[in-house]
Order: C-alpha cells, then sequence, then structure tokens
C-alpha cells in the first residue's frame, strides 16, 4: 500500500465538535447503506469496469463540503504534489478530466513560448486508430495532421519499427496510448523520439502503476496524462492530471489549463512574483495588473477541491488496486490458457502492466462470432466493452478528416470486428473471476 497521504485541517474547537458528530454519522451511514449480496451467478453484475469506494472516501467527500471551499484549492495542491512524487515527475497539474488532460498536453506544444520547437498547423503526430478518440481528437482540434500506424494482436500496441516507418518531413510528434495498461516499448520509443528531435506525449490514462524497465510508465515522454474516471485505476469521480518534468512544459499547461493566463497565483492570492502591477507585455499599458494579463489562448479546465478530497482517500488504495487488477488479470489468463480460438492477451516484454482490462479476440476461423460470445457473456451479466473505437477512420466523426496512414491497418481492423476485452477491477472477486472463466469454456465447448 502507498504511505497514507496525511490530511488535517486546524480548526475551532466548537468546529471540531459538530465536525466530529457530522462525521461519526456519516460513518453510521456508510454501514446502512453498504452492499450486503453475495455474488449469485448470472445475477449478479460484473461490470468491466468500476469504481471501489469505501468510507474514508465517503468521510473525505464529506469533510471537504462542510468546509465550503468548492474551488481547488490546499486539497488539490496537495494531490498533485504527492502525485507527482509518486509517478516520479516533478510537476503534476490536476484537471477536470483525462480527456483535457490530453488537449493540454497536445496543445502546450503548440505554444509560442517553444520558439522554433512549437507545433503549427499542418505538422504530422505520429498515433494509432486502435485507440479511445480523446488521444487522437487533441491532434485535429490543433490543426495538426494524425499520422495512423498499425498495433500489434496480443499486446494491441504499435512497434518502434511501425511508428519509425511512419517518421517523415512533417512528424513533430509522437501521442500514443498505453493500451489496457499494457505499456508500449515506451524506452525505445523514447529514444526514437530523441534521434529525431520529435516530442513524446505517454497517454497513461488506462496505466497508472504499470512500469517498463521497473520504471513508472509517464517518466518516458515530455509529458504523460492520467484519467481520474471511476473506469481508472483510482477515481475523483470525474478529473485528469498532466505530468511532466519539463517546467516550461508544465508553466504552459498551467496557463492553459487557467484561461491562458500569464500569472501563477493561485486563487485568492496576489503578487507571488512581487512585480504584480510592473510588467508590460504585449501591447499593455505598463503595470497592467499581472492577474489580468494572458500569453495563450487558453480553457478554464481546473478541477474542484471535492475531487481532490476524494483523490486523495483514493491515493491510499492505490497500489492494492493495481495489485487487486493484476491477480483478477493473472487469474482470467491462467484459467482461460487452452481455450481454443482465443488469442488471449499479452504483456509487452520488460513490462508489469497495471491493467486496465483483460482483452480477448476471437480468431476469425472460430466457428463462431465475436458477437454471439459476447451476447452469451452479456446475458450471464458478464459486462463486455469493445478495445474502445476499434478502428477511428471508420467512425463518421473522423472520415473526412485529414489524416496520413502508414503500413495499413489490418490489425485494427480485426480488432474493430473481433476483440473485446472484460473486467478486471478491483471491485470483483475470485468466484466472480471463476464463474467468468467458465462461462467462456461452457460457450466453447458448445460450439466445437
Amino acid at each position: 500500500m502507498s504511505d497514507p497521504v496525511e490530511w488535517c485541517i486546524d480548526e475551532g474547537p466548537e468546529m471540531n465538535e459538530h465536525k466530529a458528530l457530522i462525521l461519526d454519522e456519516v460513518r453510521k451511514y456508510h454501514d446502512d447503506v453498504a452492499p450486503t449480496g453475495e455474488f449469485e451467478p448470472g445475477v449478479t453484475e460484473i461490470w468491466p469496469t468500476g469504481a471501489v469506494h469505501d468510507v474514508e472516501d465517503r468521510l473525505a467527500l464529506v469533510e471537504a463540503a462542510l468546509e465550503l471551499r468548492v474551488a481547488g484549492g490546499s486539497r488539490a495542491r496537495k494531490f498533485e504534489s504527492v502525485f507527482a512524487r509518486k509517478m516520479k515527475r516533478r510537476k503534476a497539474l490536476l484537471t477536470n478530466s483525462g480527456s483535457s488532460a490530453n488537449l493540454l498536453a497536445l496543445s502546450a506544444l503548440t505554444s509560442h513560448r517553444l520558439d522554433d520547437a512549437r507545433l503549427r498547423p499542418g505538422d504530422e503526430v505520429i498515433t494509432v486508430a486502435a485507440a479511445f478518440p480523446t488521444t487522437v481528437n487533441p491532434i485535429l482540434q490543433n490543426g495538426l495532421v494524425p499520422v495512423f500506424v498499425d498495433v500489434e494482436l496480443g499486446t494491441y500496441n504499435p512497434t518502434v519499427d511501425m511508428v519509425a516507418r511512419a517518421i517523415g518531413p512533417k512528424t513533430k510528434a509522437i501521442m500514443i496510448a498505453h493500451t489496457v495498461g499494457n505499456p508500449f516499448a515506451v524506452a525505445e520509443m523514447a529514444e526514437l523520439a530523441a534521434q529525431h528531435e520529435l516530442f513524446l506525449i505517454e497517454d497513461s490514462c488506462d496505466a497508472v502503476g504499470s512500469t517498463y524497465d521497473g520504471e513508472p510508465v509517464g517518466t518516458f515522454g515530455d509529458l504523460t496524462t492520467v484519467s481520474f474516471y471511476p473506469a481508472h485505476h483510482m477515481t475523483m469521480g470525474e478529473g485528469g492530471c498532466v505530468l511532466t518534468s519539463n517546467l516550461l512544459l508544465s508553466r504552459i499547461v498551467e496557463s492553459l489549463r487557467d484561461w491562458g493566463r500569464d500569472c501563477w497565483c493561485e486563487p485568492g492570492e496576489s503578487n507571488t512574483c512581487l512585480k504584480r502591477f510592473s510588467y508590460q507585455l504585449g501591447s499593455l499599458p505598463h503595470g497592467y495588473d499581472h492577474k489580468y494579463i494572458y500569453s495563450h489562448v487558453g480553457y478554464n479546465l481546473k478541477i474542484t477541491e471535492l475531487q481532490a478530497a476524494l483523490g486523495l482517500s483514493q491515493l491510499n488504495k492505490l497500489d492494492d488496486f493495481c495489485a487487486t487488477r493484476r491477480h483478477n488479470w493473472r487469474r482470467l489468463r491462467e484459467g482461460l490458457e487452452g481455450v481454443p480460438h482465443m488469442l488471449l492477451p499479452e504483456a509487452t516484454p520488460r513490462s508489469d502492466p497495471s491493467w486496465y482490462g483483460f482483452v480477448v479476440t476471437v480468431d476469425p476461423q472460430a466457428p463462431f462470432t465475436s458477437k454471439e460470445l459476447v451476447d452469451f457473456l452479456e446475458d450471464r451479466k458478464i459486462g463486455t466493452r469493445r478495445l474502445f473505437a476499434g478502428n477511428l477512420l471508420r467512425h463518421p466523426a473522423y472520415a473526412d478528416q485529414e489524416h496520413r496512414v502508414v503500413g495499413g491497418l489490418a490489425n485494427t481492423d480485426i480488432i474493430m470486428t473481433q476483440t473485446f476485452h472484460i473486467g478486471v477491477y478491483p471491485g470483483l472477486t475470485d468466484q466472480m473471476i471463476d464463474y467468468v472463466v467458465a462461462s467462456f469454456k461452457e460457450f466453447v465447448a458448445a460450439r466445437g
């Protein structure tokens, strides 16, 4: 388990007494509403993803609500500090979703503060079509051109060679996700990016806790992104984070997240730089209030204090969550080993994934279709999900978007029709996992 994240607030004795009474009632309420039913095969839902909450999470949210500090404050800053250390990055910047984290990370590379290294409209970014849309959308939203490469079946990631073949004179960056928590060969990908003077963004939204060569994913690229949506490794309900060890990129991300402002004072603070009324930027008059000077065309993508409170509580359980995901994945992998007509997932060599899900590809020559198998599982209350978009280029939103494809997308098309994933999240029990394995075997045995 992670070292506990300590949190306390100094208040007057009367408030402390009242708060203690309220929180004691919250504990009782949690016990009253905690589910007590046992697993009933074929009746109890086995979700493919889900959040796991305990009484400490409930208490953290209520305590934060009692203070009525709704906008991000000291808890948010505490989380950023602790999470950056855990992820071995110098800076962590919370945002309202993993999707926003991806938008901020890619948009930061277009900043004028990067001078000639900045990405400009028409520049190319290498990515994959077998992805969740939010890895690709920021490329298009910034007027850049996505260059799509295929992925391997089994790991569901592109190889370094696939990416290398896609590099052209307009290529300026690589932006790829660690698919379902399984790292791509990120050390070698970082070397490739450095050789060609490309930026590397690691989309780690599915991969918190995964390692490559013993190091956390997210420590190899220029920027990494994380999601705290309930389906992911820990949750704030909604929420995300951009991490980097590059202080210039960190400052750019912060500006873009906070309306594009040039000032770095926290909300409620003034004159952190000690020269609030001494700047002359753009064509503004000398001494214009720095709190209202804007250096980027930005957004408001900040997080709330309640989300950060939940995040701090969840962070204490993150290592246990990751260990349970690995356990559930191994139990599925061992149970389904040897079942015919199934391509089972494989960890990328030199990696230790903290799995988001268990991916299955049905052999196109099997005596049954993937849809038939999915329908059978769903009828048994075993939840399934596609491997995200399958092939993004087959979706209406991307039909007319400028792009390049290098090397074809044969495996991506197989994924679109033959691949799905089932759950490994910490809310599942061994009994549930064994029922899932038995259901697969029963279905396949009945169809030869």
